[in-house]
């Protein structure tokens, strides 16, 4: 199975294609993902957690980066899991590229082919897709986010610096340390809320057509 995607971002394709192999940095924003081990710059295991109801199914799994193009900003990275409590399994490629957006932004591509096999498989191919699209906007957005809001900071510094007020003379100031969110701990994605969410959108179009 193939799904495509592909989103902006407001920050530069260098920054962006540099954000997307930096698997320390990406992995808090996929989904359900843990990473356990960097085996070596392009090889790396971790755990996916998805919950289906009640039901957790868990993957190890390992990653890697297969190919790269650092001058076109292209790479394809290649996985594998199995179940932790069953005989299920995934495996997928995923070809990504950043290309100059316009106005310093970015636009990345997705090309995913995978397949899967045990207890997730049930939900059918029309529902799998689905699902997956939404998964990949949900991290698309947790990328676009971090990236957005780095760019920006730098932008906001000078114009703090220039309304904060002269201190009165002899007294000391001391400099304000740098606020930073940590990332949110990694939870298992609910696929059951999101099959209810993808049937619930199927429904809707059905009566639009009608």
């Amino acid at each position: 199975m193939q799904i495509e995607n592909e989103f902006q971002v407001a920050a530069s394709p260098e920054r962006v294609y540099a954000f997307l192999l930096d698997v320390n940095r990406v992995v808090t924003c996929m989904p359900g993902a843990e990473l356990s081990e960097v085996v070596d710059p392009t090889t790396f295991k971790g755990r996916v957690r998805i919950k289906v109801g009640p039901i957790t199914v868990a993957y190890n799994g390992t990653a890697r980066i297969a190919d790269r193009d650092d001058v076109g900003r292209v790479a394809v990275l290649e996985a594998e899991g199995r179940e932790t409590t069953g005989p299920g399994s995934a495996r997928a490629t995923a070809r990504m590229s950043v290309e100059n957006g316009g106005n310093g932004a970015s636009r990345v591509r997705f090309a995913t082919d995978f397949a899967v096999a045990g207890r997730i498989a049930n939900f059918g191919r029309g529902v799998m897709e689905d699902v997956s699209k939404r998964l990949v906007s949900q991290m698309a957005d947790c990328i676009k986010a971090h990236l957005e809001t780095e760019a920006q900071a730098p932008a906001a510094a000078p114009e703090a610096e220039g309304a904060t007020e002269a201190p009165a003379a002899g007294a000391a100031t001391a400099p304000q340390p740098a606020v930073a969110s940590a990332p949110p701990a990694a939870r298992p994605v609910n696929a059951l809320g999101l099959f209810f969410a993808v049937l619930w959108d199927r429904i809707r179009r059905l009566f639009r057509r009608r």
